[in-house]
């Protein structure tokens, strides 16, 4: 009796022994669990890196596309300059074409006019050649001499014989103070009688021999009104403004400043 309770205490002992050494069922499901969970964190570290490297990248991608677009910009810009270069061009060549129409008419106007000068020339060389004048008295005086001329012309309206006289003053006393005025008088003289052409020759020659004299700002007056009367305004208006440039102080220079007045606008 006493050794089977003894076999059944050392096969108590044996089990609890046992029942202590091996795990338990929630053990087993505890291990398990953290098993899964390592599993999981394990792979959530990927996922969390392969992100990681996504936004990387995608920043990557981003720094690029910038990029890019500021060099489009730039390339847009380059094009944008280029197509002003080109309009600009264009917008020259089409303004040299023009200016060589207008060239190409003003020489034609010019030629045009030089003929009609030289027609002219030719008309006057063709004309006769003027009485001779009276011969004054052997005693009559260079100065009493021009004022005989001069009276003729502004006194008695005889432009023709006045003209014969200044002539013969000329002719006599070509040094003398008063031939610049003996010489503007015979181009008044023929501003008179509407010889326009032969005025304006007779105070061409005062302007060239005399410069600076101030019987010159008389002389290119009445060419400037000589080239108006004959329709000549691009010829009239320089003539008076080097009147104006010329003898800015004179009483010519007063009047020519109202006769460009008057023709402004006018063509």
């Amino acid at each position: 009796m006493n050794g089977r309770k003894t076999g059944f205490l050392i096969l108590a002992l044996v089990a609890v022994i046992l029942a202590g050494c091996m795990p338990s069922q929630r053990e087993l499901r505890m291990e398990k669990d953290l098993g899964e969970m390592k599993r999981r964190l394990a792979q959530n570290e990927k996922g969390l890196m392969a992100v990681q490297q996504s936004h990387e990248a995608g920043d990557r991608f981003k720094q690029l596309a910038r990029q890019q677009a500021d060099l489009q910009a730039g390339i847009d810009a380059v094009r944008v300059r280029i197509q002003k270069i080109n309009g600009r061009m264009e917008e020259l060549v089409q303004r040299e074409n023009q200016l060589d129409q207008k060239l190409s008419l003003l020489q034609k106007d010019l030629g045009m006019k030089v003929a009609s000068l030289e027609g002219r020339v030719e008309k006057l060389e063709s004309r006769p050649a003027p009485k001779p004048a009276v011969q004054p008295a052997p005693e009559e005086s260079p100065h009493a001499l021009y004022e005989r001329g001069l009276d003729l012309i502004r006194k008695k309206g005889d432009f023709t014989e006045g003209q014969q006289v200044l002539r013969d003053f000329l002719k006599r006393y070509p040094n003398d103070k008063l031939a610049v005025n003996a010489m503007y008088w015979i181009g008044e003289a023929d501003y008179g009688e509407k010889k326009y052409e032969e005025a304006i020759l007779q105070f061409q020659d005062v302007i060239q021999k005399y410069g600076h004299h101030p019987k010159v700002a008389a002389a290119l007056l009445k060419q400037g009104l000589a080239f108006h009367a004959l329709g000549d305004d691009q010829n009239a208006r320089p003539i008076l403004q080097k009147l104006i440039d010329t003898f800015p102080k004179s009483e010519e220079a007063k009047k020519a400043k109202t006769y460009l007045q008057e023709w402004k606008g006018k063509k």
